[in-house]
This record gives structure tokens, C-alpha cells and sequence, in this order.
């Protein structure tokens, strides 16, 4: 129940205990959908989660004007000043923000879409670089596509792959992972830019400019930074690694029942995320209480930290860690 499915063994894992030269292969569609429709029959009152999260716009407001509002009182501050704060503080608000956009995406803040790009494009401006709008059409493409090979780009590359080998060189994917997680898409497929990049773009330079003319550069720096170390080494980053990288062979999405939900629109419910992707994040812990059969045989976290340190120094984990699938014509689209 909820498993990856069958996959191609890998030898060197098998005879050496080392890292793996490929990915993993499964030769079944995604276990989201399928588990979906079970969870859907047995307990239709699921139903009744969808939707938009009331509180989504007042979350979003206060976290962008605290950011905001922060660097401006950092203009005159000391460099050391400015990292000690970014990576302490800065790194949570601007995480948290992140993943509101990634909430937006499944537009789960309002009952109409372009409310709530228009929200994304709002959330976006304390990180510094546009990317709501583009990062909605990866990500659904994600949800409806995971795994399968050439169009899940929250899949590492074969040149990530490659160069990461080792503890050293996994901490510095780790510190660098967002700029993986942002730039591989652009490499690997990528998407002609529309008339919302461009309002995403132009809106994002206004704020960006506005702060670098009336407060100066180190207000402008502390919000790259919280962006920066919010995504690499930090606790709240070992979701990028938790969600999907497969430490146990026989599951490919893993859910992270710890505290740092409540500062990530809780997207540790991982399992339960890609089951109902129209559930907001605040209900998800609903879905594993009425239906708790389907999720607690699942491998599971309670520290993010612990996650990043694994992947670390486990010898047999690396980039190539992932589930992959190719194109079918069963491949189940996301309800």
C-alpha cells in the first residue's frame, strides 16, 4: 500500500554498499492517484477539505510586510549583523514564503486562479528573484507527472548526478541546492516566458529597486541572503530532500510529522499533499486522522535536519536517489 513499485536493481549498491549510478527505476504509474481514489471511496467526507484556506491572504500579508519591514531596519547594520539575522530569522520568513507560493500554485488561497497568482506575485517580493509564476508550471507538472523521466524537473540532473559523489560534495549541493532547484528546469526544458513572467519579472525589479534606492544595498542583500541560506544548509530545507529522495527503496514520497510545519504551510505532509493536492496545507493533518490505515505503515520524519544529515553521510544516498519512470499511457493526472 502506497509503495514505488518494482525497479531495476542497481548493482553497485547491491555488491559494494557505495552510491549508485542511476536512478531508481519503477515500472508502475505514481502511487498518488490510485491511493486517492481508495482513500476517496472508503471515506468521502475527504471531500469536504478542498478548497481554499481562508486565512492564506492575512498569513501571506504579515510574513512579506514583517520581511520587508525587518531589512529596512537593517539598512545601516554591520554585515555580520545582517548574516547573523538573515539566517536566523530572515531564512524562516522567506522559506515560509516560498512555500506559500507553492501553496498558491495549487490555488488554494482563493476560489479564483488569477487571485491568487496575483498573491504569489505579492509573496515573491521579499525574496528577491521572480519566480512564482514560473515555478507554478513545474511544479503542477510535478504532481502530474512525478517521476516521469524528461518531465519532472524536481528531478536532479545526470551532471548533478555525476559530481556529487561524496559527503563534501553533497554539503555543497546542499548549501547550493536552491540554485539546482531554480536554474535545472531552465537547462533541462525549458518554458517559453508569457505575459505573467513578465508582470512577475517587472514587479519583482520595482520592489527590488525601490529598496536598493530608499534604504541601500544592505537591505536589498539581507533579503538575497535569507533567500540564500534559507534554502541551503538550514533546517527548514531538508524538505527538498525529505519529500521525494528515496531512502527506503519500496517508497518514493515521505511525509515529516514534526514541528516545523507549522512554519512551512505544512507541506511535511508530503504523502498526504500529492494524495490531495487541493487540500490547503492547514487540513492535511485531517486527512491522515480519518484515514490513518494509509499513511502510518509509510516511512516517515520528525527532523528535517536529521534528513540533510543522512543524506550527507550515508554513503549509498546521493542525487541519483530519486524514483524515476518513464512516460505511459496509464500516467494518472492529478483530480
Amino acid at each position: 500500500m502506497g509503495k514505488g513499485g518494482d525497479r531495476r536493481p542497481l548493482p553497485e549498491e547491491e555488491a559494494e554498499g557505495g552510491m549508485a549510478d542511476d536512478f531508481f527505476w519503477s515500472y508502475t504509474d505514481e502511487p498518488h492517484a490510485s491511493r486517492r481514489r481508495q482513500i476517496l471511496s472508503q471515506y468521502p467526507e475527504i471531500k469536504h477539505l478542498f478548497g481554499p484556506d481562508p486565512w492564506a491572504f492575512f498569513k501571506v500579508t504579515v510574513v512579506v510586510f514583517l520581511q520587508l519591514g525587518t531589512a529596512t531596519l537593517l539598512h545601516n547594520s554591520g554585515w555580520l549583523n545582517i548574516l547573523a539575522i538573515a539566517y536566523f530569522f530572515g531564512s524562516f520568513l522567506n522559506h515560509n514564503l516560498f512555500l506559500a507560493i507553492h501553496e498558491l500554485s495549487h490555488n488554494l488561497a482563493f476560489s479564483t486562479p488569477v487571485y491568487n497568482r496575483w498573491l504569489g506575485i505579492f509573496a515573491n517580493l521579499p525574496i528577491g528573484v521572480p519566480m512564482s509564476v514560473t515555478f507554478q508550471k513545474y511544479h503542477l507538472e510535478h504532481h502530474r507527472f512525478q517521476g516521469v523521466d524528461g518531465i519532472d524537473m524536481d528531478i536532479p540532473s545526470h551532471a548533478e548526478a555525476h559530481l556529487v559523489k561524496n559527503a563534501i560534495t553533497k554539503s555543497i549541493w546542499v548549501i547550493l541546492q536552491l540554485f539546482f532547484y531554480a536554474l535545472r528546469p531552465l537547462f533541462l526544458k525549458p518554458k517559453p516566458p508569457g505575459c505573467w513572467e513578465f508582470g512577475n519579472l517587472f514587479v519583482q525589479l520595482l520592489l527590488d529597486a525601490g529598496m536598493v534606492y530608499f534604504w541601500g544595498w544592505r537591505s536589498f542583500a539581507y533579503l538575497i541572503l535569507s533567500t540564500f541560506v534559507g534554502g541551503g544548509m538550514h533546517p527548514m530545507a531538508g524538505h527538498f530532500i525529505s519529500e521525494h529522495y528515496v531512502f527506503n527503496p519500496d517508497q518514493e514520497t515521505y511525509s515529516y510529522y514534526g514541528p516545523l510545519n507549522f512554519l512551512t504551510w505544512h507541506v511535511g505532509y508530503h504523502n498526504e499533499h500529492h494524495d490531495f493536492p487541493r487540500i490547503p496545507g492547514s487540513k492535511l493533518h485531517k486527512v491522515k486522522e480519518i484515514a490513518p490505515e494509509y499513511y502510518e505503515s509509510l516511512d516517515s520524519y520528525e527532523s528535517w535536519s536529521q534528513v540533510i544529515y543522512m543524506y550527507i553521510r550515508d554513503r549509498t544516498v546521493g542525487p541519483y536517489s530519486r524514483m524515476k519512470r518513464k512516460v505511459s499511457k496509464t500516467t494518472q493526472k492529478w483530480e
